[in-house]
Formats: structure tokens, sequence, C-alpha cells
């Protein structure tokens, strides 16, 4: 039976599996966490795509007749790569600068993301088809994969963290915030309890993850994959701990 594999640098791809599991509930899954080497964001390219190139030659051995890169950064460096490399489709991350660009209400969106992704070809071709419509206005979430793979979600450490990159955003008129990095939606409830002590204003949060998970439907169907299990569940790989990572699966599955 086919399975669906999804591939990040650790827990922040559990929030695009979550979504995924919404509409394919019945489907079996292997989820590897590089873990031992998150965060992406400050590795090269070259780094990145030799780690997606092991970790997705293991997804296809262990069955995985469709990848999701599950992980902003390795979609940027690492994608085009693996579809050069392997025979099955892969379903990456689109950093959600359209929806944002078209929902704003004050012209300007503020985009939250890792260096690497601020840096890669996918969000630049992006920016650069809506820059000249609003004011997109970007800063790395500085601390933030650090928190959600220590599993720190909530509290004042994670408040004073989100805060120094928030603040600027909304600071400069930003009324939608683009969540650019896997990881970010599991601080989402803090994000929003953060927005609205620094501005009365609605403020919208953009998470691309629902999105993703329609694409890989459209995929599986347009590649004639059923993923439909008799037996359906994740096998969970990390090459770190699994504790956090363990946490996490808790909430949702």
């Amino acid at each position: 039976m086919a399975k669906i594999g999804i591939v990040d640098s650790g827990c922040g791809g559990l929030s695009v599996y979550r979504e995924i599991l919404k509409v394919l509930p019945h489907s079996s899954y292997i989820y590897y966490a590089d873990n031992a080497n998150c965060p992406y964001g400050e590795k090269s390219p070259q780094f990145i795509i030799g780690r997606m190139n092991e970790i997705c030659s293991l997804l296809i051995s262990k069955g995985a007749a469709v990848i999701v890169v599950a992980c902003n950064t390795a979609t940027s460096a690492a994608i085009a790569s693996l579809r050069e490399s392997f025979p099955i489709p892969f379903v990456g991350m689109e950093p959600a600068v359209k929806p944002a660009a078209l929902g704003t209400r004050s012209g300007v969106i503020g985009v939250l993301a890792t260096e690497g992704t601020l840096k890669g070809s996918k969000y630049l071709h992006n920016k650069e088809l809506y820059e000249d419509e609003v004011q997109i206005l970007e800063h790395a979430g500085l601390g933030f994969v650090e928190l959600v793979e220590r599993g720190v979600l909530c509290g004042s450490e994670a408040e004073s963290v989100v805060r120094s990159s928030l603040a600027p955003l909304l600071e400069a008129g930003a009324d939608t915030i683009v969540l650019g990095c896997t990881h970010y939606p599991f601080l989402l409830p803090v994000m929003q309890k953060v927005a609205a002590e620094l501005t009365p204003n609605p403020v919208r949060f953009i998470d691309p993850s629902p999105a993703v998970a329609r694409r890989l439907v459209d995929v599986l169907r347009a590649e004639h994959i059923e993923p439909e299990d008799p037996r359906p569940g994740l096998e969970l790989l990390c090459s770190g701990s699994r504790e956090v990572a363990l946490r996490l699966l808790g909430q949702f599955s």
C-alpha cells in the first residue's frame, strides 16, 4: 500500500501533517524529523540538498510513493534536486505571499521566516510578483524554531521571543502576517496574544499548511496514487530525540 512521506528539519512539519491528516485520515505516513541538524535556516544549500537526498532515499525504501517536503528552507534549497533524483512526486511549501497581498486592508504585509527562506528563490519570486502592489516587510523569526524544538509553546519566554520579531512588523502597519516556516504555526496562540497586546487592530496570520494538504490531494489524484490503508497510522523517524515530536503528536493525532 502506498505511503505518504513527510520530511522536515525537525518538528515543524508536524503542523503540515496535522492538516494533511484532516483530508487524508485513512492513509499511512512516514515522518522524518532531522532534528539533530535543526535548524536548517543557517545551513548551506549544499548541506540541505545532501540531507534531503539521504532522507528521501530512506523514505522511498520504506514505501513512500509521494513525499511532502514540509520545510520552507528545504523546499527552496532542495526540491528541484529531489525531483531530478527520484522518480516519485514531491510536494513543497509555497510562501503564502499571494493570499496575504490579496487580503491585506492596510496595504502592508509581514513575512516571518528563516533567513534561508527569505533568501530562497521561491520566496523572492513571489515577492517580486506583488511588491509593486503592497508593502512587504520581512523579519526572521529568531528563536522561533528553537522554542518549538524544545516544546516551549507558551509562557513568558515564548511571548518575549515572539514579541521581538512581531513588534517591528505590526508597528510598521502590517495587518497580515505570513508564517513562512512550518514550525511557526505551533506558536500561533502566542502570536495572537502578543498581537492583541501590541495593536488594537485585527491581525490575520496565514498558515500555508491547509493549501499544501489540498495540493497533496491533487497530486495523488493526478498520479493515480491510492494512499488509503486498512491499517492507517504514522511511523515517526527522528535523527535526534523523539520526545517533543511525540508530545506534539499527542495534541492532534
